[in-house]
């Protein structure tokens, strides 16, 4: 069907159903009473431009949305259920049918799917695993990655060799003990599988311009700054994707996104305007959020002189109205954050707040540091991006907030896939601090932003941060088989972390998307990607 025709549609429904179809829904889109139409094309209209479609490579969730349709990992979360119905997205098998762990937590031995092929039509097995597990590992492999290892090095941190025992089977071992790797690889940017023919034909430069997976979605066309289109997969091994085709479009401009979107160009818009939503829901559109593991935050710089003082770091901390930003400027779509922690997993303590808004104590703390009169400094942040809300509304908030106590800032802003090289390059000395939003369904998160292991450049941990101590305790976690001891490592190391005011956390995202009424089945799990295979096109 047409988009014009599909526009007229939206409005007849909206007019006849304006009532009934107004109902905000927390979790999923609400299936509408026309009947399903076989195929069609959903068109998705997101905040940013796309990194590159190598899922070893590709950075920030926008990218991760699409490729996560391209390709598949081992081990997936389940993403069929909402928020409510599943807080923590259960694991489930993917292209290994199960998995075995050793007695020692150091050897996961995975049976693998078989007859299942990848989009260029090449066979996956053993050996198209132990190729992705080597151009991650491998320093003397032929097809080695240095720039999508130091970007999977997170998941990769303990691996110590990979053997194929037959084509069906294969072993992955570890240096120690990680019992978070397998929900590790069900991340997007860990270990989704590529055809190992692509990068042969391709070479590693060259595989985000023809992505190669085993996902329900095909890779069609890219035209930068416009659209990636995706089809389904006919030969896909699992339940086949509903909709004919998938195009996601970049659409930086929010006021933008909800044209299109009340103009019938696309079905379904990320990351909308606060202050649209009302309008949009009593227009007919459905607004489908979620509690994704998601933390929007400040990394201060430890190689800035002014930073390195705790007592400035803290008084940053008190110095911002995290209410005020959740509240007032983002009317209520996202949640006041007090730790550094995600969401989604057994070690989160929701009733732990750390530097509650308080300017008193800010300046008082400002006065210890010997800067009674407050300092200036620079602060790093992006005008658009996956996950970060309205990046740069919100940096001049906290630019007001801290001027309230003698702070100075000056804001330095890129576009998103620039400024997510430039953070996890690092911040130079003169910069006082900058911003990420990020999250894991597994308390390693901590880890991955504040283990010294992780310091730029490559890392998430931008701002240069270590803490031995921490550290300590975070390995103790991350190697502990009993799941209770873990947790309790866990939070003291979180204690530990927010007490030496390592971050200044925000808030934590409801992600909101808006769904146009004859879509059905769009779910937005505790995840910050999703599937489509469920999702159709009503009349």
């Amino acid at each position: 069907m047409k988009k014009y025709s599909r526009s007229v549609l939206i409005t007849i429904f909206i007019c006849m159903f304006a009532v009934t179809a107004c109902t905000d829904s927390p979790s999923s889109s609400s299936p509408s009473d026309g009947a399903q139409q076989a195929g069609g094309t959903l068109i998705i209209g997101t905040e940013s431009e796309y990194d590159q479609l190598d899922p070893h490579r590709g950075q920030g969730w926008v990218t991760m949305r699409v490729n996560h349709q391209i390709y598949e990992s081992l081990v997936e979360e389940d993403l069929s259920k909402d928020s409510q119905a599943a807080p923590v997205p259960a694991l489930k098998p993917a292209l290994a049918t199960k998995w075995e762990v050793s007695p020692d937590g150091k050897t996961y031995t995975f049976t693998l799917r078989e007859n299942v092929k990848f989009h260029d039509g090449t066979p996956f097995d053993a050996a198209a695993v132990e190729f992705n597990v080597r151009r991650l590992t491998d320093e003397s492999f032929q097809y080695y990655d240095k720039i999508a290892a130091s970007k999977t090095f997170r998941t990769w941190r303990f691996y110590d060799s990979v053997k194929v025992i037959d084509p069906q089977t294969i072993d992955i071992t570890l240096k120690e003990p990680f019992s978070t790797f397998p929900r590790m690889l069900a991340q997007i940017n860990s270990f989704q599988i590529i055809s190992p023919e692509a990068v042969k034909k391709y070479g590693n430069d060259g595989l985000g311009e023809h992505p190669s997976g085993t996902g329900p979605f095909k890779f069609s066309t890219r035209v930068r700054g416009e659209k990636v289109e995706l089809v389904r997969n006919e030969e896909y091994w699992g339940e086949k994707a509903k909709l004919d085709k998938v195009i996601f479009r970049p659409l930086p401009d929010p006021a933008a996104r909800v044209t299109a979107l009340q103009n019938g160009e696309v079905d379904v818009i990320a990351v909308p305007p606060p202050d649209s939503l009302e309008g949009l829901k009593k227009q007919g559109f459905q607004v489908v959020s979620g509690l994704p593991p998601h933390v929007w935050y400040i990394v201060f710089n430890f190689t800035n002189p002014i930073m390195q003082k705790k007592e400035v770091r803290q008084a940053i901390n008190y110095a911002i109205n995290r209410e005020g930003i959740a509240n007032e400027l983002l009317k209520g779509t996202a949640k006041p954050a007090y730790t550094i922690q995600s969401r989604g997993h057994e070690a989160f303590d929701p009733n732990k707040k750390w530097y509650e808004y308080d300017p008193e104590k800010a300046k008082q703390l400002l006065a210890q540091a010997g800067l009674p009169d407050g300092f200036e400094t620079t602060f790093m942040t992006s005008i658009d991006g996956s996950g970060q809300l309205l990046p740069l509304p919100m940096a001049e908030w906290i630019q007001r907030d801290l001027a309230k106590v003698g702070i100075k800032l000056k804001i330095q802003t890129s576009e998103w896939i620039q400024y997510v090289n430039n953070f996890t390059n690092g911040m130079p000395p003169e910069v006082g601090m900058n911003q990420f939003s990020s999250g894991r369904t597994a308390p390693y998160f901590l880890a991955m932003v504040a283990h010294s292991a992780f310091k730029a450049p490559g890392g998430f941990n931008s701002g240069q941060y270590v803490n031995k101590e921490a550290d300590q305790l975070m390995d103790m976690a991350t190697h502990a088989i009993n799941p209770d001891e873990a947790i309790k490592y866990w939070k003291q190391a979180e204690e530990m972390i927010m007490e030496d005011a390592a971050f200044a956390p925000i808030v934590n995202d409801t992600a909101p998307y808006v769904v146009s009424p004859n879509v059905k089945g769009f779910i937005s799990p505790s995840e910050e990607w999703y599937d489509l295979v469920q999702v159709s096109i009503h009349n």
